[in-house]
């Protein structure tokens, strides 16, 4: 008579932690400022805050958007303010940077929300995989919350996972 197959991994406590789960939904905007610019390189100020006052900011409403001047403009800090001042009460989120920066800004407020205590002592799985842009800096983030209660920390499905941590037995 053969062995009976069991399935290990279904029996076992490890926990999957997907940050896809955590996905903040909304629309992702990049706006590029250099449209406001002389040429799209010159900053001039009277004209800058012209086109600022005339732009209808209502198109970014509830939107998550990201910054930023697609040519080699030198802009001045002060700039960024004036949108950023802009797009306050519009926007659900302004960051200085690209859209990968921004989905790293938007993970981190969510990370640091997370209440981790149920796994304490726990084996733990961060899937890999998702079909949302998941930015590599929230894996690290995860890893590093978890770090604090999990007994162990692996990376990617339950079939080929890759050990991260373990905690030292005491």
């Amino acid at each position: 008579m053969p062995e009976e197959i069991v399935n290990r991994l279904a029996n076992s406590k490890l926990i999957t932690f997907n940050l896809e789960d955590f996905y903040a939904p909304g629309s992702r905007t990049v706006l590029d400022i250099s449209q406001w610019l002389l040429e799209g390189i010159v900053l001039v100020e009277s004209r800058f805050r012209e086109s600022l006052k005339t732009t209808d900011f209502s198109a970014y409403q509830n939107h998550y958007v990201a910054l930023h001047c697609a040519t080699d403009a030198i802009v001045p800090q002060w700039a960024w303010m004036l949108v950023q001042s802009q797009l306050h009460g519009v926007a659900k989120k302004v960051v200085y940077g690209s859209l990968e920066q921004l989905e790293t800004e938007i993970y981190r407020e969510v990370i640091s929300s997370i209440d981790v205590s149920e796994f304490q002592d726990v084996s733990m799985i961060v899937k890999g995989c998702s079909n949302k842009p998941v930015p590599v800096a929230a894996y690290a983030m995860i890893t590093d919350k978890l770090q604090n209660v999990a007994r162990s920390i692996m990376y990617g499905e339950a079939c080929s996972a890759v050990p991260v941590f373990k905690r030292k037995k005491q």
